[in-house]
């Protein structure tokens, strides 16, 4: 599904709709030292809502009816570094908001989380909290209609980066939205296992392995999500019918956006900018990637996806593709400033374009004479002079010399010898995008 602005807006107000629901309930009040509140929980009727008074709540506190569990400024749940501290199970139409949730256990085998909700907890809201991680931050799964909206996520960087859990995790999980929240610091930002028909929105996620971290998910919605100083922006594999639409990655390392088994998706209006541009590789910050490759997009073993209107500029490589990618259809896109444009040498010829429009390329040295818009000699990003320096990365002491140099004329003079690859027969003079855009974002 390609959503448009209208439907985006339409489903925004849904969200509001089903945010407000219980807002006017009377609430029993709860306060720390008072009557605990796990008794609280336990006597409440389902549909009661607890407002919790500020202070801080110690223990490890189940929910497994409908409620809604509303802090005032300053309420905190605190797991005293054991297990879930607080859980959700099979407690459907729930709420939770406006909570510090934090110092749960750390350990990933059993799943401990700052929240854990699971089995049948469907329609459950969790919005407006703070949560510090230590293992996952909200993990998420075995239900329908969840929605995690305007939480703030962090992980516990006293860990290791891979010891640490992701900021949220979906397992399972069905026609939910996770939308507005920000994420830093955990081990991924989102990551989304076996969970179809399901919408990322307006997210925010940086300083962690991956931004959003896609595995045997289908036909999911991922639209106007932002990640940067990741070791990767967005790690999409193995799932098919990705609508990835209107997202940035700015100085994410080695990859700005990965597909790697994909196939049937819609990449439009993305930005991929600035790859290994942030933390050097290696430095002490813990994100650097030693040997990161600086791709704005790596497609590997993924095939019948199509690129339109992207803007992948000032990486070492704007697209890779390798191990059978082909029948990727690129149009529109902008490629801006790249050290290599396109990395792909095949037996096989790509076109990339799309009834007489194909992409814009800030080295593309032909003409338009017609004045059309559409340059008039095809564009080829690659010869095969580049596959023996991707083969032989020593070579390159040889670039600049004359041998090479005629090798290069001779192909430009004769056609035939020119290796099959990347071919835009009608690229824009004119890049699809206003590259201002670029001067802005950094």
């Amino acid at each position: 599904m390609r959503m448009t602005l209208k439907s985006i807006v339409t489903l925004m107000l849904l969200l509001t709709l089903s945010l407000m629901k219980g807002a006017w309930a009377e609430p029993t009040y709860v306060q720390p030292g008072g009557m605990g509140l796990q008794e609280a929980i336990d006597q409440a009727e389902p549909g009661d809502t607890l407002s919790l008074r500020p202070g801080v709540y110690r223990g490890n506190f189940r929910i497994d009816k409908p409620l809604t569990l509303k802090g005032d400024n300053g309420a905190i749940l605190d797991g005293q570094g054991v297990g879930v501290t607080l859980s959700i199970i099979g407690a459907p139409d729930t709420r939770v908001e406006g909570l510090i949730i934090r110092n749960s256990g750390i350990d990933m085998t059993e799943m401990d989380a700052a929240i854990f909700l699971d089995k049948g907890s469907h329609r459950t809201v969790i919005t407006g909290n703070r949560i510090h991680s230590r293992a996952f931050g909200i993990w998420a799964g075995e239900s329908d209609e969840v929605l995690i909206i305007a939480n703030r996520i962090s992980g516990d960087t006293r860990m290791r980066s891979a010891e640490r859990g992701d900021g949220i995790r979906m397992f399972r999980l069905t026609d939910s939205v996770i939308i507005a929240n920000e994420i830093w610091e955990a081990r991924d930002g989102i990551y989304i296992d076996v969970s179809h028909h399901n919408r990322l929105i307006g997210n925010v996620l940086h300083n962690q392995r991956y931004g959003i971290h896609y595995m045997f998910s289908h036909t999911n919605d991922v639209l106007v999500n932002r990640t940067y100083d990741n070791r990767m922006g967005y790690a999409l594999m193995m799932s098919r019918h990705l609508n990835v639409q209107g997202n940035t990655s700015i100085r994410d390392q080695n990859y700005g956006i990965l597909l790697n088994a994909v196939t049937y998706s819609y990449l439009a209006r993305n930005r991929s900018l600035d790859v290994m541009r942030g933390h050097p590789p290696g430095t002490p910050d813990g994100h650097g990637v030693l040997g990161a490759e600086g791709k704005a997009v790596f497609i590997y073993n993924s095939q019948h996806n199509e690129f339109e209107d992207n803007l992948f500029a000032r990486a070492e490589i704007g697209v890779h593709l390798t191990a059978g990618s082909n029948n990727n259809h690129f149009h529109g896109n902008s490629f801006v400033g790249n050290q290599h444009q396109v990395m792909y040498v095949a037996n096989v010829e790509q076109e990339w374009s799309h009834e007489g429009r194909g992409n814009y390329w800030s080295d593309y040295m032909g003409w338009d004479l017609r004045g059309d818009g559409i340059g008039d000699v095809p564009y080829e990003p690659n010869d095969a002079m580049d596959g023996i320096l991707w083969k032989y990365p020593a070579a390159k002491i040889l670039l600049n010399s004359p041998a090479v140099q005629v090798l290069r004329w001779v192909q430009r003079q004769f056609p035939v010898l020119r290796p099959s690859g990347v071919k835009d027969s009608y690229p824009l003079i004119r890049p699809a995008h206003d590259l201002k855009l670029l001067e802005e974002l950094g």
